[in-house]
């Protein structure tokens, strides 16, 4: 059930503007917008943005689509903090879009197959989403929506339309650049960013979940696997560990797994290096270790 709660339904059960600002004093309510609570406002910001969105619809969506960001938060795509701070809306009309300030209602043309509908309410496409979103966002991000998008059922054709029906919009040359670096493979946004800062910084594309063998024996997945170079990269997202705690499982359990795990990867003969979201963002870092690692790497023959 939703914590929404929107000031017209309070005072329509008899509740009143004193009581409502009581609650806020004491923290029972959080005052999400004009006309618009929720009940606890200690979660994520892609959760709150979702608050946002469904208190935008309730007080009034008219002939809008909801889109850009806002779209990508409905669809579970990665999205950049910073494009949370507004609902995003399209409408399928000519004239000027309007941005206040926790709206941004934009105009374009919408075909049929261009929205669908997510827990009742109209959304822009999965394909449609990222492309927007693409053209909106940095690159790594829109690589790591589209990645995701794929996982989710989106296809090359659906992009491959989208991309052409956004060629004279704003920034399509970036929605064209992420979708060819798009790669299902991927399994998380800082995988996705990853990739993009070896791309911009011409480092050799890795193998994306290469399968590593000792013998017949499997020993590890890993994230990346440079072979020519020699090395395998890691990224340790801030729950990786967690995730793998398995039953009767403590994470001191876990750790020491992954400390067998990198030494029997070690053993073949390879270079291991991981990175955290830190360093995906002060690429210099990164980018340093990982070239360390092809300088003591040999090239790698399964």
């Amino acid at each position: 059930m939703s914590e929404l709660r929107l000031t017209r339904d309070l005072v329509a059960i008899g509740t009143t503007h004193d009581e409502l600002a009581r609650r806020r004093r004491a923290g029972s309510l959080t005052r999400l917008r004009r006309g618009a609570y929720v009940l606890n406002s200690d979660r994520e910001p892609d959760e709150l943005h979702r608050l946002m969105i469904e208190s935008t619809v309730a007080l009034g969506l008219g002939d809008s689509v909801i889109s850009f960001a806002s779209a990508a938060v409905m669809h579970g795509l990665p999205v950049p903090w910073s494009a949370l701070r507004k609902v995003h809306l399209t409408r399928n009309r000519a004239d000027s879009g309007r941005i206040r300030s926790l709206v941004h209602v934009h105009v374009a043309p919408l075909r049929s197959d261009d929205v669908c509908m997510i827990d009742g309410l109209p959304v822009t496409s999965l394909a449609r989403t990222f492309v927007d979103l693409a053209r909106t966002v940095p690159l790594g991000w829109g690589v790591a929506a589209g990645d995701a998008g794929l996982r989710a059922g989106m296809t090359e054709d659906d992009v491959a339309a989208q991309l052409e029906r956004a060629r004279r919009r704003h920034g399509s040359r970036r929605a064209r650049a992420a979708a060819g670096l798009l790669d299902p493979l991927s399994e998380s946004p800082g995988e996705s960013l990853s990739r993009v800062v070896f791309f911009e910084e011409r480092l050799p594309m890795p193998q994306l979940q290469a399968e590593l063998f000792d013998g017949a024996t499997k020993i590890a997945t890993v994230d990346f696997l440079w072979p020519e170079q020699g090395t395998v990269g890691e990224f340790d997202g801030e729950f990786k560990y967690g995730r793998l705690v398995g039953p009767g499982e403590t994470p001191a359990d876990v750790m020491v797994r992954e400390k067998r795990r990198e030494d029997a990867v070690r053993d073949l003969g390879l270079q291991m290096t991981r990175w955290v979201w830190e360093e995906i963002f002060t690429r210099t870092v990164l980018v340093a270790r990982v070239r360390r690692a092809f300088r003591r790497g040999t090239p790698f023959r399964p």
